[in-house]
């Protein structure tokens, strides 16, 4: 079996898929889909981080690609519905950035607030200037969550100790942490904070959540940060704010259109205003973050070619399996119809196979039936089984583990 890692995806995911008798190649930057569709040959397991696009063309021509690990939060440059259709199983890694997401977040309030950024410029250009003009504490200020999951609620918790109050605007009826108060909108969460900061997800409906709109409605000289999705900011409008003075700071860490390689050229609306922070997509980029979903995605990818097992796939049902096969393990993702799970069992019974173990998850309209058989009886026979369960109209995609 053979995995590709782009993106400079962390070294540990490598050691672990190579330990695990997985032939690793890996690539430095995104590829687009022509690249893609190339370079997958011979492939089964693929390993992307941001950059690059899992299209639909791609699975098409890859039908021997088992599943690919997005080593990251988002998955939404994965076409999950294709990937769905041709039983493409898929992973990401929604903990293991966390932390440094949150940190990055509570370094630019305070480095908005102080407009350390426009100081540490005067200072390289040979200008002292030591006035406390526009220099504030976070300790008492209000911040806006809009977004509350994983991201958004450790910054909760982390804004609070620094004296904070926080408010948080969520799709979801998501419990508050610490002192956190609900907003039921966005709309009455941008009436009653001073900074603003983004953790929502890719899906298609989040496209410009944030436009001029919501930057008139917050209030005179606030902040502003999106560090989840370049797609739900107008970033014009983020710009005419900004010049216009009615946002008083903002830092940006993703956006709509991101070079593809380290050294590409960039170019924003939002260069060279002051008090503006632009970093390069780097909220998860620590060292720890980069191990730990290396790792945990790499673990994903691993415990699914040995196992079978799906569990916190994005995409497909979840059936949560030990190493542990004694005999024949059947793999049967197939469409989700009455009559599946007796069609399967009839077939081993006909052949006197008998069942040791058996799981069946659903998800929306794919099931999973994973099935063990201690006797699995000669060569021949399994391979029979294997054919009439591929015959089936509802299979998607058989596969075995011995």
């Amino acid at each position: 079996m053979k995995a590709l890692l782009l993106e400079n995806i962390h070294p540990e995911a490598e050691r672990i898929l190579t330990e695990k008798g997985i032939e690793v190649e890996t690539r430095k930057g995104a590829l687009d889909t022509g690249e893609l569709v190339e370079a997958l040959d011979g492939v089964e397991l693929l390993g992307i981080r941001s950059k690059t696009q899992v299209t639909r063309e791609v699975f098409e021509a890859h039908p021997n690609l088992l599943s690919v690990g997005a080593f990251c939060i988002g998955t939404n440059q994965i076409d999950l519905a294709a990937a769905t259709e041709h039983a493409v199983t898929c992973f990401n890694a929604p903990y293991s950035n966390t932390r440094s997401v949150v940190e990055l977040a509570v370094a630019e309030i305070i480095s908005m607030a102080r407009h350390l950024t426009d100081k540490n410029k005067a200072m390289h250009e040979g200008v002292w200037d030591k006035s406390a003009k526009g220099a504030h504490e976070v300790r008492g200020r209000t911040l806006g969550i809009v977004g509350y999951g994983n991201i958004g609620s450790q910054l909760s918790v982390l804004a609070e100790t620094l004296g904070m109050r926080v408010y948080y605007y969520d799709i979801v009826d998501r419990l508050p942490l610490g002192n956190a108060q609900r907003c039921e909108t966005l709309d009455e969460l941008l009436e009653k904070v001073e900074t603003v900061s983004l953790h929502v997800d890719g899906r298609t409906g989040n496209d410009n959540m944030f436009g001029r709109e919501q930057f008139e409605r917050m209030r005179p000289r606030s902040l502003f940060l999106n560090l989840c999705r370049g797609m739900v900011v107008d970033y014009n409008a983020l710009r005419d704010a900004l010049v216009s003075g009615h946002i008083a700071g903002a830092s940006v860490d993703v956006f709509p259109n991101e070079p593809k390689s380290t050294g590409d050229p960039f170019s924003s609306v939002l260069q060279g205003l002051p008090n503006v922070i632009l970093t390069p997509h780097i909220g998860g980029s620590t060292e720890e973050a980069q191990v730990d979903i290396g790792r945990f995605v790499a673990g994903k990818l691993a415990s699914f070619v040995s196992s079978g097992s799906t569990t916190l796939s994005v995409n497909m049902p979840q059936v949560q399996l030990d190493s542990a096969v004694n005999g024949t393990r059947l793999l049967h993702l197939h469409r989700n119809v009455p009559g599946v799970l007796a069609t399967v069992n009839s077939v081993l019974g006909d052949h006197g196979i008998n069942i040791d173990r058996q799981q069946l998850s659903t998800r929306g309209d794919t099931g999973y039936l994973v099935t063990d058989a201690a006797n699995s009886g000669s060569p021949d026979i399994i391979q029979e089984v294997i054919r009439e369960i591929l015959e089936l109209p509802e299979t998607i995609r058989l596969s075995t583990i011995n």
